[in-house]
């Protein structure tokens, strides 16, 4: 009760929801950078995909402990975590988009005398619009998936830090609203994306 008075419950759910927004955003950039890249470069892609997919298949809750002794306890091995759930997958996935590509547009765009940016930009980066925003809606989720489990082992504030606490004083209470929270963050945040999903085919 103490917690809910002091207002400390908001400092732990503004803890967890900025390390789950910046850490979104970084996956967001970092998977659209490197899909880019293997997309420009098919060498770069057969070499980098296997790795990929075994670091996705990876137990990430393994690697957390990894983060911690690299970076020490702090925000940042958090957002590292919370990226490192969400990342490989997501490169994996935007990078075979971009490779299925409808291939008479980007024949239509070279016979135009386009440049491979002018195929990106006009013809890839747009028809794979779709499969983009469906990507985020999932990395939303696994973005504060990871973000809980660096809070369970590199951090004193945040929900996952009030989930751990609380199992280890025997507060169900405190468990129970944290996990509460957590639905309610994760339901927030994806029907957020998908207005602005829906903001974006009125666009089209």
């Amino acid at each position: 009760k103490e917690m809910f008075i002091s207002g400390e419950l908001i400092t732990h759910i503004l803890t967890t929801l900025t390390e789950t927004l910046v850490s979104f955003s970084l996956v967001t950039l970092l998977s659209l950078l490197l899909a880019s890249i293997f997309w420009a470069s098919s060498f770069l892609s057969d070499v980098f995909e296997p790795y990929l997919i075994i670091l996705n298949s990876l137990p990430k809750s393994a690697l957390a402990p990894l983060f911690i002794v690299w970076l020490g306890s702090g925000i940042k091995t958090i957002i590292v975590a919370g990226i490192s759930v969400a990342v490989f997958g997501s490169v994996v996935t935007i990078t075979s988009g971009f490779l299925t590509t409808d291939a008479d547009r980007v024949k239509l765009v070279r016979t135009l005398g386009g440049t491979k940016w002018d195929i990106f930009q006009k013809v890839v980066l747009p028809g794979a619009l779709p499969m983009l925003l469906s990507c985020t809606k999932v990395n939303i989720g696994l973005s504060l998936v990871g973000v809980v489990i660096g809070e369970f082992l590199a951090s004193r504030q945040g929900l996952g830090y009030l989930i751990i606490y609380g199992s280890q004083v025997f507060k169900l209470d405190m468990v129970i609203t944290s996990i509460l929270i957590l639905c309610a963050i994760s339901m927030l945040l994806y029907f957020g994306l998908q207005k602005t999903e829906q903001l974006l085919q009125k666009m089209r």
